[in-house]
């Protein structure tokens, strides 16, 4: 449920995230962006006072009016999204969202989750003991980190403040399309992301289906 009031120059929502649980969060700032040859690309959007604390970012591609908007949860992943890591499938997974939701028109959320939620460092470490041959899962349990840290509430708020309750999520995990029905977004389709395999990330992506659920289809190795 969304309440809204103005009170200075933006609008204060109370979001119920969780049972028993208002949090007021307010826009902070929208800024335009602009390509190098002059096309206007997406706004950009800031927040105060989200429920878990983080900097995360909306970016808005305007669609149809009458369309339901696509959404892509995107979390953060500097090995993939900045560096290229071919051992894991985010930075093609960031790159295919943002073609689709420019052309299609939704949000791309991206949150600062690095390492499913235990931080840059936990996921560099759990990377090293990848190399000694534990998956993504064991490699977390084997740190006393949890498997899968992330909570969608925040995202949630965001969509919220956007005045958007019904969208189509690009995704491949349920369990961001339960965090997000949980905290009041409609889901109305699942929209299936690409399944980039390569030799590095086969073992990953593997788990992700057998041990994480993710609907990735079958994963095959690739020479």
């Amino acid at each position: 449920m969304v309440n809204m009031s103005t009170a200075g120059d933006g609008a204060v929502l109370q979001v119920v995230a969780a049972p028993a649980e208002n949090v007021p969060i307010r826009q902070r700032i929208t800024l335009p962006l602009w390509s190098s040859n002059g096309a206007q690309e997406p706004h950009l959007y800031s927040f105060d006072a989200l429920c878990d604390g983080a900097e995360h970012l909306a970016v808005h591609w305007p669609g149809p009016e009458d369309s339901v908007p696509l959404v892509r949860m995107h979390s953060e992943c500097l090995t993939g999204d900045v560096l290229g890591s071919a051992r894991c499938d985010c930075g093609p997974q960031l790159n295919e969202a943002i073609e689709l939701i420019r052309a299609q028109g939704g949000v791309l959320l991206y949150l600062r989750q690095e390492g499913r939620g235990i931080g840059l460092y936990n996921k560099i470490d759990a990377y090293a003991l990848q190399e000694q041959g534990l998956d993504t899962v064991d490699a977390n349990l084997s740190l006393d980190m949890p498997v899968d840290a992330r909570r969608y509430d925040a995202a949630a708020q965001m969509l919220h403040s956007l005045g958007i309750t019904r969208i189509r999520l690009l995704t491949n995990n349920p369990e961001k399309i339960a965090g997000l029905r949980e905290c009041g977004i409609e889901v109305t389709e699942r929209v299936p992301t690409t399944s980039f395999v390569n030799a590095d990330n086969f073992g990953y992506l593997r788990t992700k289906v057998t041990r994480l659920g993710h609907q990735l289809g079958p994963v095959e190795a690739q020479e």
